[in-house]
């Protein structure tokens, strides 16, 4: 990824969004040629130079301090997860690229087993790149058997975007997938040389009709909580009020739970579909599909 282009369209996409009147500027009487602030507005509002944010946006100006950054993510208005990016962007030196590929991600024993024991609602451990690096039974039901998957292709962001059963199984599907390009971008700005990922990205691109355009829009997200559904073929439609924690001793990992209200219709599908689902699984230990 290039660092200064992504800088630079960041920024720009963020003022574009920014109106004057949101900023709190009063009208100048120029006639406004770009869509949003203008450069010399979002300096202003930051308490910098036009000439200094514009070596921002375009890359050129080292590393900002953190009172500048704060500066820059008051004046655009930016939310949590778009002030991370920034740092990512502007505040972190790029690192060499690696010369081989990354080591897998494991999933340590104990949340291998917390996952089973929450037997009654969905619940898996995303890694980098949202890759699926484990999931419980009803996880595997409610989305997709990630499990019977080769090992590069249990991703999230490829579910929601190359699976045809996606876009009928997940409620709001469009509003879904582009959170889940969200993510993506986020992490794109923290690991800019991450060949995998680059290597996702661009099977998206050229798959997915969609991508591009969320891609291009550079959202950030980072994934806490919120409300889902899904339409399951057997038990009909699902409602979720999702959680997600970052696993103790690893940032790169995230659990992810997808609660339901006890006694709801919700909750009484699920045991239904647990019912008529777990004698059919694989005995613990034995692959997928096996005889």
């Amino acid at each position: 990824m290039d660092r200064s282009r992504e800088t630079a369209d960041f920024l720009r996409s963020r003022r574009a969004g920014l109106t004057p009147d949101e900023a709190g500027l009063p009208e100048d009487g120029r006639t406004r040629r770009v869509p949003g602030l203008r450069r010399d507005e979002v300096a202003r509002l930051a308490g910098v130079s036009t000439e200094y944010y514009t070596r921002l946006e375009q890359g050129r100006a080292g590393n900002p301090s953190p009172e500048v950054l704060e500066a820059l993510a008051r004046a655009l208005h930016l939310d949590e997860s778009e002030r991370e990016h920034l740092t990512d962007l502007l505040a972190r030196p790029a690192a060499p690229a690696r010369r081989g590929p990354a080591s897998p991600q494991r999933v340590r024993p104990g949340l291998h087993l917390m996952l089973q024991t929450l037997s009654h609602v969905p619940a898996f451990v995303l890694g980098r790149r949202t890759d699926v690096l484990a999931s419980n039974h009803l996880a595997r039901e409610v989305l997709t058997d990630f499990d019977a998957l080769p090992a590069p292709r249990r991703n999230l962001a490829r579910y929601y975007l190359l699976d045809p059963l996606a876009r009928d199984r997940v409620g709001d599907w469009e509003r879904i997938a582009a959170e889940t390009v969200a993510m993506l971008r986020l992490e794109a700005g923290r690991h800019p040389h991450d060949k995998q990922l680059a290597d996702l990205v661009g099977e998206l691109t050229l798959k997915s009709p969609e991508f591009t355009t969320w891609w291009n829009d550079h959202r950030v997200l980072r994934r806490t909580h919120g409300a889902k559904t899904y339409h399951h073929p057997l038990v009909g439609e699902l409602h979720f009020s999702y959680e997600s924690f970052q696993a103790p001793g690893d940032s790169e990992q995230t659990l992810c739970v997808y609660n339901v209200e006890p006694a709801s219709d919700t909750a009484q599908a699920l045991q239904l579909l647990t019912s008529w689902t777990t004698a059919a699984e694989a005995p613990s230990g034995q692959a997928p599909n096996s005889p």
